[in-house]
């Protein structure tokens, strides 16, 4: 076997996403223990950090080893008993997904179903609480599978006149688009690094509100091999993950750092990164500049000759779903883009799969360059396969967005 040598594809799908190069150069530094203060300062560092990603004072605000499912699995599986009702609104594949970890946790799962490319309204949700009377609602902000986002602002006043749990997924949304956890009265967020946040899947972030926390302080069980005589169990029944229960982790994480695993250094190294990336940049500014980008990517493919998905005003910043057209193969065109033009873009998935492709403008991807040379390369790959358009108009009209801008 040879070395490692991919070739130099351009990912311009609904993620994962080309890194930063500073988080590429971050996941090359060299190891330290766990237990080394220079890596506990780093994972406080990283709290911290995160808690401006967020938008949120919460004090546990960490990293979940693991995909962006880990940090949905250990945020589900810690707060919910055998028997507790769950709500979960679905719009698009991920909110089936958060049923389905759910229904493995035990929960009572109920749903109510927005058609995909569309979302919901708060008084939906709210009719459905009523009904239901949850222990947690678990939404997703920003689903990929339809590229529609979710409105959050009104729904925390909601659960927390109910008494239920807020949780959202917002893996595919932060950092491209707005997320305010403390204001908008989140109990429970995860993300993933492969979006906006510009780096590689395999760390979760999530931040925990002191009533989620509480609530699942309830269940709190400390492992045989490493507990004292000061350790005392919750009355709660025992998480069914050890992996991914929190009180534990959070244990790990606090200032007891009482061992539960060990954690991931160079993915924490690329988190951190993820993070300063962002900071440094400024959140607003982050999101303004991914609404650019998919605005200008946007308004490429209707010179295109293309259709966009959905209910375009709550598309998300980060990608567009644009209907394959009927006098061309979809997946032909996507892999002449990426063996030709080493550009990657994505189909979808359910009752979209093989009707849209879905086109990301995120993280290091949201640049004008990239935007172009999409364009342009969907431009050739398109008109070589009949499909009528006029040459020239989609990066034309890219042009103008940017133009309006920088007026």
């Amino acid at each position: 076997m040879s070395l490692l040598s991919p070739p130099p594809r351009l990912l311009m799908g609904p993620g994962p996403i080309n890194c930063y190069p500073r988080v590429l150069n971050a996941m090359s530094t060299q190891l330290v223990g766990q237990y080394d203060p220079v890596m506990t300062g780093y994972m406080n560092e990283v709290m911290s950090l995160y808690r401006g990603v967020f938008n949120t004072e919460n004090d546990a605000t960490l990293l979940i080893d693991g995909t962006s499912r880990a940090g949905i699995e250990a945020v589900l599986v810690s707060c919910i008993e055998p028997g507790d009702d769950v709500l979960v609104p679905v719009f698009g594949r991920f909110g089936h997904l958060l049923a389905e970890i759910s229904e493995r946790a035990g929960a009572k799962v109920h749903t109510i179903e927005a058609p995909w490319g569309e979302v919901f309204q708060p008084e939906q949700i709210e009719d459905a609480i009523k009904k239901v009377r949850p222990k947690v609602l678990a939404l997703v902000q920003g689903d990929t599978s339809t590229t529609m986002l979710q409105p959050l602002e009104s729904i925390g006043d909601i659960c927390e006149k109910y008494d239920v749990l807020f949780y959202s997924d917002a893996t595919a949304s932060i950092g491209g688009n707005p997320f305010k956890t403390d204001e908008w009265k989140l109990d429970a967020v995860s993300v993933g690094l492969q979006k906006c946040l510009g780096g590689p899947s395999g760390s979760a972030p999530i931040t925990l509100s002191e009533k989620y926390v509480q609530r699942v302080r309830q269940r709190q069980h400390v492992e045989a091999g490493i507990r004292s005589e000061q350790h005392a169990d919750g009355l709660g029944l025992r998480i069914r993950s050890n992996y991914f229960d929190i009180p534990m982790i959070l244990d790990y994480w606090g200032e007891e750092r009482l061992n539960h695993h060990t954690e991931a250094t160079s993915m924490l190294y690329a988190a951190r990164e993820c993070a300063r990336q962002l900071l440094d940049e400024g959140v607003e500014n982050s999101i303004q500049r991914h609404k650019l980008h998919g605005d200008a990517m946007l308004a490429g493919v209707k010179g295109l000759n293309l259709r966009p998905f959905g209910d375009l005003k709550h598309k998300m910043n980060n990608v567009v779903g644009v209907y394959i057209p009927d006098n061309v193969n979809g997946e032909q065109i996507r892999e002449q883009l990426l063996h030709q033009y080493n550009i990657e873009i994505g189909t979808s998935f359910g009752p979209l799969h093989g009707k849209i492709w879905r086109i990301g403008t995120m993280g290091y991807n949201a640049r004008k360059d990239t935007v172009l040379h999409t364009l342009q390369a969907l431009e050739n790959t398109l008109r070589r396969a009949g499909h009528q358009l006029q040459s020239g108009l989609a990066t034309d009209m890219a042009f103008d967005v940017y133009a309006k801008q920088e007026n």
